[in-house]
């Protein structure tokens, strides 16, 4: 089955879920990690419930800190 992930299309077995295809991704500190499906987000708990179809879209959205310094 072809998934899009981040606009690149790849394939991967059929059942695949959002938690695998964490791992499979080698996606580093997941828990900082949310994975948006077909523009859906999906909570960390149903990561492992979550089977991905033939033409899901995947995005990995990382948290980023940062901001401005006040003088």
């Amino acid at each position: 089955m072809d998934i899009s992930i981040s606009g690149e299309t790849r394939t991967y077995g059929p059942g695949t879920t959002v938690a695998q295809l964490l791992v499979l991704e080698k996606v580093e500190t997941p828990e900082y990690v949310t994975v948006a499906v077909n523009e859906e987000f999906v909570d960390a708990p149903m990561a492992s419930d979550r089977v991905l179809r033939d033409g899901d879209r995947v995005e990995f959205l990382y948290f980023m800190g940062g901001g401005r310094q006040w003088a």
